[in-house]
């Protein structure tokens, strides 16, 4: 059995590219082998953060997120923090110890729904209490999403501000994590981005997460916080040990240059094989997203590339890429272009063909070969829309 990489990458939209990346194949044996050895691939870059925040402690993405809670519970008596296994330290360990120091009518466990656990957080959060509410993944959020669109997001206008859930966060881990397969690795962003009177944020490492996590718990509408479990315990920084919040809305010009926006690593590769300058920004933010940085980079670059690991079709790409075209055509040097995951469910054994581009499938030639015709056709873009970017480095 022989597998076309380049056809399965690349998918029938693309043969041209497919035929100049040439027969690029695996027999089953290597290509199993090779599955099990690289997992999903990205290389994290670490950050150092703001050093007036001050003294700074050793943690991962996790322990930021725990980080965050524990300067919450420990700063507003009315809050309180619940979901499945959340009294016993979460599947992902980020409420570990919150039980013990602050008791079990603080932290707690719920019934195994969805639905329940944000019912209920929506009306602890009317009653003026700061309600952080955990979905175990984000796969999981549907049965919620009734009182999610048609509660949370619109008690504010539909009282006529008289009452709101603006105290109210939901936390849910998103994204691909290396065995999740179709019910553990999904990116459901977008369709909370259709949402007015919500905010949707994604950190990117774990000064981010904290720094937004405080940002989100604080902020005067219900946000809804989609943590990369990829970055879970593979993202490690110097996180400050007291509270401190990061602007919601706000992107984050991470690499400054003239030509184009790329990810991380492709623009590495990009400075190096072409000496083409690239910029990179990360959302951080998708609702509300920051137009003004957006736009005002890809005016001065006049290419845009939008990639993330959701399905192509409906995306929040589709939403960035339309306000792009929109607002910068004049100044555009080529169509503005998407690569995302593809209109299937997230598959287990292809997980690494199904995010965009894995660099780890084809050799470094082939790369250099991509990333040739992708700049002369229309440049890169942006990290992977929020968390979208950081949380994949390697990924094209």
């Amino acid at each position: 059995l022989k597998l076309p990489i380049a056809s399965l990458l690349l998918g029938g939209s693309c043969r041209s590219l497919a035929a100049r990346l040439g027969p690029v194949c695996l027999d089953a044996a290597s290509f199993s082998r090779r599955r099990l050895s690289f997992g999903p691939q990205f290389v994290y870059t670490p950050e150092s953060a703001d050093k007036s925040l001050g003294e700074t402690s050793r943690m991962n993405l996790f322990q930021a997120v725990t980080s965050a809670l524990d300067n919450t519970l420990a700063n507003d008596p009315s809050a309180v923090v619940f979901g499945e296994d959340v009294a016993f330290g979460g599947v992902f360990r980020c409420t570990v110890g919150l039980k013990d120091k602050y008791g079990k009518d603080r932290v707690f466990n719920t019934p195994l729904s969805e639905q329940g656990i944000v019912g209920f957080a929506i009306g602890h959060a009317v009653a003026g209490a700061t309600t952080v509410a955990e979905i175990q993944f984000g796969d999981y959020i549907f049965p919620a999403f009734d009182q999610i669109a048609n509660e949370a997001s619109k008690y504010r206008y539909r009282s006529g501000n008289h009452f709101n859930c603006g105290s109210l966060t939901v936390r849910a881990p998103i994204g691909a994590v290396g065995h999740g397969a179709l019910y553990h690795s999904q990116s459901p962003e977008g369709f909370f981005a259709h949402l007015p009177g919500i905010k949707v944020v994604i950190p990117r490492g774990p000064i981010q997460a904290k720094g937004l996590l405080l940002a989100c718990i604080n902020d005067p509408d219900p946000c809804f916080y989609f943590e990369p479990k990829i970055l879970y315990r593979s993202a490690v920084e110097d996180v400050p040990v007291n509270g401190y919040v990061l602007p919601i809305g706000k992107a984050e010009v991470l690499i400054e240059g003239s030509d184009v926006h790329v990810l991380r690593e492709v623009a590495r590769l990009a400075q190096s094989e072409l000496g083409v300058s690239c910029e990179l920004i990360d959302m951080r933010t998708i609702l509300p997203f920051d137009e003004e940085t957006v736009y005002a980079s890809v005016c001065k670059t006049g290419r845009c590339l939008i990639a993330h690991e959701a399905p192509l079709t409906g995306g929040f790409g589709a939403e960035l890429a339309a306000s792009v075209q929109e607002h910068c055509f004049l100044n555009l040097e080529a169509p503005v272009r998407r690569v995302a995951g593809h209109d299937t469910p997230f598959p287990h054994i292809f997980e690494n063909f199904y995010l965009p581009i894995s660099a780890a499938a084809w050799p470094p030639s082939k790369i250099s070969l991509v990333i040739e015709l992708a700049s002369n056709w229309t440049g890169w873009c942006s990290e992977r829309l929020v968390y979208l970017f950081s949380a994949s480095t390697s990924v094209l």
